[in-house]
């Protein structure tokens, strides 16, 4: 992998783009307090051209069946990008815009475009997968995982609020069934609705609130793990490749865009 760093800031913030770690955010500082998990699985990365797992890594466009390779078997998981490099096209102020061009595994010709955009109290991360070629089907998402605690003296753990509209029920492989239900308490490695688009508070008390959004409509929350949190916007939701397809076509790009906004406490 590259060890191309680009950091961005604004005011207070910092944050770190490493295009040739998968194009994910190495890490994310206000006022020197890193609010992203460091180590082996740090920072947030990119999940495309699907987000989750894909049942047995297979999916079917049109009749053709297609084979992932079963990355966390017996499943495929979180895309093709995450172990690539990618290439920086330009950085601006405050601004780095990456790109990736799809190739094997991934049976379909596009490039992958994200933007990372930092003011003094957000960040936002767009991405588009087109296509001039074939059409195909695709998902967008973020992948971030949250320091559970900032560190500090008698400093508390983040608080999670969110009020989702439904909670897809997860089956004995970790895939969702088709049933929506009531959402279930935590801890969670779940799928949910927000139909209003993804809206997810996270509050360390008495440090720092941050507000996770999207005009997307489906929000992966994972929290079983001790150091960190994940709050997951995408377009659809796990498995979504065989059982919602947003499908790229050379007049449509798939694009998405997830905001974190926050505030001092």
């Amino acid at each position: 992998m590259s060890n191309e760093h680009i950091t961005l800031t604004a005011g207070d913030a910092e944050v770190d783009v490493l295009p040739g770690n998968g194009g994910r955010v190495g890490g994310l500082r206000v006022g020197g307090t890193e609010l992203l998990r460091q180590g082996e699985r740090f920072g947030c990365f990119p999940m495309v051209p699907w987000c989750g797992r894909i049942r047995d890594g297979r999916f079917l466009d049109g009749a053709r069946v297609r084979q992932m390779p079963l990355n966390a078997p017996p499943h495929a998981i979180h895309g093709t990008t995450r172990e690539g490099a990618w290439k920086v096209a330009r950085v601006a102020d405050g601004e780095a815009v990456i790109t990736y061009d799809l190739v094997e595994p991934w049976p379909y010709a596009g490039r992958v475009t994200q933007v990372v955009a930092l003011t003094p109290d957000s960040l936002s991360l767009t991405m588009s997968v087109e296509t001039y070629d074939d059409s195909f089907p695709a998902q967008i998402g973020w992948h971030p995982w949250f320091n559970r605690n900032l560190g500090g003296e008698g400093a508390e753990d983040v608080r999670l609020d969110f009020a989702p509209a439904w909670q897809e029920e997860r089956g004995d492989d970790h895939l969702p069934t088709g049933n929506r239900i009531e959402p279930l308490p935590g801890p969670w490695d779940d799928c949910f609705g927000m139909p209003d688009g993804v809206d997810v508070t996270l509050t360390w008390p008495g440090q720092l609130e941050l507000k996770v959004s999207s005009r997307e409509e489906w929000v992966v929350v994972y929290d079983e793990q001790e150091a960190a949190v994940c709050v997951e916007p995408q377009t659809g939701p796990p498995n979504g490749l065989n059982t919602l397809p947003r499908l790229v076509t050379p007049l449509e790009p798939l694009e998405a865009t997830t905001l974190w906004s926050w505030r001092r406490l």
